[in-house]
């Protein structure tokens, strides 16, 4: 059976245990802060990334990989015959995925573009789901392909915010919500889902995501939970506390708190966190 890898983009999150079981290829994006470019976010440390966020004057800049990149990617890969499977972030909040398209066009090998509709961990679920059934070689394109669709279509993604100035700087919330909340000093909860962000609810302190922690722990209990992961932005000690209740419904689960990547912290902002799982 033909070999198949897998590509994916840098604000993909699997953490360490999983990671250590797949191979993947990973094509960075690239991020400006204070003028200075950084085309592969491992030149910055993500906990120095905050404090250097904190003090800019401007929020850092994002930018897609450019399509050569992929291209050249794509095309090394497909030496050897090799099929490839390339996943990436919503196409809501990058154009990656779309110059992924286009480089697939143009490589010599064959490959097929998915949209992850996630970032983070939640686009990592989808990786690590491809990914393992790659190295396990028994799988074509099209088997892959559907356990990833299947993987998408049961994940969920919640991202909570201390402060809204980057999601408002950044045009990824409406700026009247960002005022209002910003004026009283509000959190607020959100679901990604189909790659747009919704407001599920909103309030002052954390008590608003320990409240909303307890209503999900009781909605977990009556799931078929595959893995539940969460990501920080300089907001581990919310997530500490998360997990402590999320572990009453989920005993057998690792649930994983893992810092995030620089290109995640710009749009979320100091203090975020997130909380993705899948189920069967």
């Amino acid at each position: 059976m033909t070999k198949i890898k897998i590509v994916t983009d840098s604000s993909c999150i699997i953490p360490e245990e999983r990671l250590k079981q797949i191979d993947i290829h990973t094509i960075s994006l690239s991020i400006m802060i204070d003028g200075v470019i950084y085309a592969n976010q491992n030149e910055l440390d993500p906990f120095e990334f905050m404090t250097m966020m904190s003090n800019s004057k401007t929020l850092p800049k994002t930018s897609q990989p450019p399509i050569g990149e992929f291209v050249e990617l794509y095309d090394k890969l497909g030496e050897d015959g090799s099929d490839i499977i390339s996943i990436h972030l919503t196409e809501k909040l990058s154009g990656t995925v779309n110059t992924a398209r286009q480089a697939a066009q143009l490589s010599k090998s064959n490959v097929t573009v998915i949209d992850s509709d996630y970032i983070d961990q939640g686009l990592g679920f989808q990786v690590y789901q491809a990914a393992k059934m790659a190295k396990e070689g028994t799988y074509n394109v099209d088997e892959i392909v559907k356990a990833v669709e299947h993987v998408k279509d049961n994940t969920q993604l919640y991202i909570g915010v201390a402060t809204l100035e980057n999601l408002v700087k950044g045009g990824r919330i409406g700026k009247l919500v960002g005022a209002v909340s910003g004026f009283l000093n509000m959190k607020l909860l959100m679901q990604l889902k189909n790659g747009e962000l919704e407001v599920v609810s909103k309030g002052r302190g954390n008590k608003t995501f320990i409240k909303w922690a307890k209503e999900l722990e009781k909605k977990l209990s009556s799931m078929s939970v595959e893995y539940l992961g969460m990501s920080e932005a300089s907001g581990v000690e919310i997530c500490e506390e998360m997990k402590t209740i999320f572990k009453q419904a989920l005993p057998n689960l690792t649930l994983p708190i893992v810092h995030t990547t620089p290109l995640v912290a710009t749009h979320t902002g100091k203090g975020a966190f997130a909380v993705m799982f899948y189920t069967d």
